[in-house]
């Protein structure tokens, strides 16, 4: 039985990921503003570059820190996060402005700059709302770094919990078609049961206790041989082929001169895979339709053949002509239904069932499936 771990919520980007992310975004600013800095020639390269990591170091710590509030909200709709992205960057952005304006404005400006750069900072500086002014704008362009950032988290992030609903989806559909396929598989057996203590029932009334013990042993058998396999399981051909010769054997006590049977399966087919008991309502339906209305001898021919990458399964009977079924296009009992339902939902299009009342007689349910290699 599957088992669906759908309670535990883990995060839907790795803390690895994230990170990497973050690493690969500042460094990513790291090379942009160096190569600026050394094609405007700018002097004390070395200064420069250190208090730039400096600045970095902290905006790692500080976009870490964005990336746990945005966790905190990831079990929120897209939108709650997309707004928490968006009022967390701001004062994210304000900080690293804050830091990098001291950094480069504030402490020991004499080591990065000559005189009369220094002269021209003063100039700068003395103006109204200068520190102001330049860390406003630092952060704005600052914040438009941390929110590319959290887009491309929030990116991830989404993605991730698409692909994680879709496999739980494949997993609910696979459920799902499993159960049907265990539903379809276990009305064969109530049908089947139902047509043979009928069978029972009229030999007892009958008096022929000898032919009633055939029957009741040849039942067991058949039971302990269809139902010790997993229903959602394939069998090999043989032994499909197999179980429908213990059920013609039980059928054969009731019509023991009316009723012959013919094989005809290749060798090379016998290990092939095929859904278990899928014969098992088109014999039935020989049995009901062409034998037991027939006052003549029927022969029931299982047959299969290989076409390219498909195998082809035939049921015929060869009983009487029965044109008022025929004009009725009759193809659509429970038993022949079944067989179409469980096809469909294994094979879904590449599987099919045809049907067709021949003009010397009889019927004939050829199945069409994916050939199925026993690995």
């Amino acid at each position: 039985m599957r088992k669906f771990d759908i309670g535990n919520h883990k995060p839907s980007v790795g803390q690895q990921v994230a990170i990497l992310s973050i690493l690969g975004f500042w460094l990513f600013y790291v090379i942009i503003i160096t190569l600026r800095a050394a094609v405007s020639d700018w002097p004390a390269q070395e200064e420069l570059a250190l208090r730039r990591v400096i600045v970095t170091l902290l905006g790692i710590a500080i976009t870490y820190l964005l990336y746990r509030l945005l966790r905190l909200f990831e079990d929120k709709a897209l939108s709650t996060r997309i707004i928490t992205a968006f009022a967390g960057a701001i004062p994210c952005a304000v900080a690293i402005a804050v830091f990098n304006y001291y950094m480069f404005n504030v402490y020991d400006p004499q080591s990065l700059f000559d005189e009369a750069h220094m002269e021209k900072m003063r100039e700068y500086m003395e103006k109204e709302n200068y520190a102001l002014q330049a860390i406003v704008e630092d952060s704005i362009s600052r914040f438009f770094f941390m929110i590319s950032w959290a887009s491309l988290y929030l990116t991830l992030s989404y993605a991730s919990e698409v692909r994680s609903v879709e496999r739980k989806a494949a997993r609910f559909a696979q459920a799902a078609q499993d159960a049907e396929l265990r539903s379809l598989r276990y009305q064969v057996n109530p049908h089947f049961l139902f047509n043979t203590l009928n069978s029972l029932s009229t030999l007892v009334m009958r008096s022929q206790p000898e032919e009633a013990e055939k029957m009741i042993l040849n039942l067991s058998k058949f039971y302990r041989s269809s139902l010790s396999g997993d229903p959602l399981e394939d069998v090999a051909l043989s032994e499909e082929v197999h179980l429908q010769k213990l059920y013609l054997d039980i059928e054969a006590v009731r019509f023991p001169e009316r009723l012959a049977t013919e094989t005809d399966i290749p060798v090379k087919l016998n290990d092939v895979l095929v859904p278990g008991l899928i014969l098992q309502p088109l014999v039935e339906n020989a049995i009901k339709h062409g034998v037991a209305h027939s006052k003549r001898p029927v022969t029931i021919r299982i047959t299969a053949r290989s076409k390219g990458d498909f195998l082809k399964l035939t049921v015929a009977d060869d009983g009487e002509i029965q044109p008022q079924k025929k004009s009725k296009g009759q193809n659509n009992g429970i038993g022949l239904a079944n067989v179409r339902d469980r096809l469909e939902t294994r094979f879904g299009s590449q599987a099919k069932l045809k049907t067709s009342y021949p003009d010397s007689g009889g019927f004939v349910a050829e199945l069409t499936m994916p050939l199925l290699a026993d690995i």
